[in-house]
């Protein structure tokens, strides 16, 4: 068995077009959808949503001494 992989972006959850396929007319194949496995990108997601609620955000000065101290490896 011949495999064919690509990857696309659903437009329309409706419909799933493949064009420029590497088979013959008519020849019969078998269609397997694996989606895309996101937990990275929703825990990226979820710690961005987390920074925009902090209440106490860090100066630009309290990064830089943070970053000082820690060269100086306190």
């Amino acid at each position: 068995m011949n495999a064919y992989k690509t990857y696309i972006t659903i437009a329309d959850p409706k419909l799933l077009v493949l064009s420029d396929l590497p088979f013959q007319a008519g020849q019969k194949v078998e269609v397997i959808i694996l989606a895309e496995d996101n937990q990275r990108a929703t825990l990226a997601e979820e710690l961005k949503k987390l920074f925009k609620h902090t209440d106490n955000p860090l100066t630009e000065e309290e990064i830089a001494a943070e970053i000082e101290a820690y060269r100086r490896g306190q």
